[in-house]
């Protein structure tokens, strides 16, 4: 049983031992703070721009009966408004999705990425931006700009299928054989989308580096009308995952004596990550550390009770996300840097001083 696993069955063992009060306590206290400092960095959203709109200005006129000046009604309810929603789904969606695999693969170094979502959606999304002019022309009127987004959420799906049918024999998913073929898969991937990058063109091969890094500036209603169903599904499942997820830290043995439906677990628990990250993925290119740091820092501070790890992770991603976009829009104003360089830069240190703090108890 590994470190992570033993810390986990400390602090709750299925409900069979009563967990900690002040615990508990202190995440029920943790969620009312993320819930307003979500609120908080989210109003600062609307607020923050290039351009002279004001929501203040905006919030004013409403309140007085007026009509909203076109810079103010095309500034904040076409572009920052659904870029919030946006940020806020994403956030969410890459931060309760690492949670669930860290929990369902007992490892706290797991995160989306691991059960073939992001190396499937970027082939599929470069084969869309190199090779799209090849489809029909009704089919490429159709989608429009909708081709790349369509084309990484498809190729996200499938990998995971293709993945999720290969680690499973005789009705039992094995989550060795998965980690072990996505790697695989990563790796072919890679080589393929390589391919790919190297006969594209100049136009194509920018497209290629921006998708990659990551960005919600192209986010429009469509995109979030689309996305919305389908991350809110997933996340709406997840709080029916904790007690399976918490039973799945003392072995699969263990969880399946105690009464977890252990198949039942991973089933649902592949199929959420894949449909959100596939989603989020689609909408907003790579955007890297959300899913791994996220449930880091919330475990440190309440314990890894996927009862309050959860939500709490979904509130932490969407604010981490949106302020990394604020700083995306004004560090280099008027331009924008691709929201992935922040996560990345922001990130990067955090999960490091995490390792290095945490490496004797992961027997790193």
């Amino acid at each position: 049983m590994s470190a992570f696993s033993t810390e986990v069955s400390a602090a709750d063992t299925i409900d069979a031992a009563p967990p900690q009060v002040d615990r508990r306590l202190r995440a029920r206290r943790l969620t009312g703070v993320l819930a307003i400092v979500l609120l908080v960095v989210s109003i600062l959203s609307l607020t923050t721009g290039a351009s002279g709109a004001s929501l203040w200005r905006a919030l004013t006129d409403l309140a007085a009966g007026r009509e909203l000046s076109v810079m103010d009604r095309v500034v904040l309810l076409d572009i920052r408004l659904p870029r919030l929603c946006m940020g806020i789904l994403v956030g969410a969606s890459l931060a309760v999705s690492g949670a669930v695999m860290q929990g369902l693969f007992r490892n706290p170094l797991a995160d989306p990425g691991i059960v073939g979502v992001s190396a499937g959606a970027g082939l599929a999304a470069i084969c869309a931006i190199v090779l799209g002019s090849l489809l029909p022309l009704s089919v490429q009127q159709f989608l429009g700009a909708g081709l790349v987004p369509v084309a990484a959420f498809l190729g996200g799906w499938g990998s995971t299928m293709l993945l999720y049918r290969v680690s499973t024999r005789g009705g039992q998913t094995s989550v060795a054989t998965m980690l072990l073929a996505g790697i695989a898969l990563g790796a072919l991937a890679g080589a393929a989308s390589g391919v790919l990058v190297y006969y594209s063109d100049d136009n194509q091969l920018r497209d290629l580096t921006f998708w990659g890094m990551g960005s919600i500036a192209g986010a429009t209603w469509i995109k979030v009308l689309t996305a919305l169903p389908i991350i809110g599904l997933a996340l709406a499942t997840a709080p029916f995952l904790a007690r399976g997820l918490n039973g799945l830290a003392l072995g699969e043995a263990a969880a399946g004596h105690i009464g977890i439906a252990v198949q039942r677990v991973k089933n649902i628990s592949i199929l959420s990550v894949a449909g959100a990250t596939g989603a989020a993925v689609a909408v907003s290119g790579g955007i890297g550390f959300i899913g791994i740091v996220v449930p880091h820092l919330l475990r440190l501070v309440t314990g890894p009770d996927h009862h309050s790890l959860l939500p709490n992770a979904a509130l932490l991603g969407a604010t981490l996300l949106l302020a990394a976009d604020m700083i995306a829009r004004v560090i280099v104003a008027p331009a924008e840097l691709p929201i992935g360089i922040i996560t990345a830069i922001l990130g990067a240190p955090v999960f490091l001083w995490i390792l290095l703090k945490r490496r004797g108890d992961l027997g790193l």
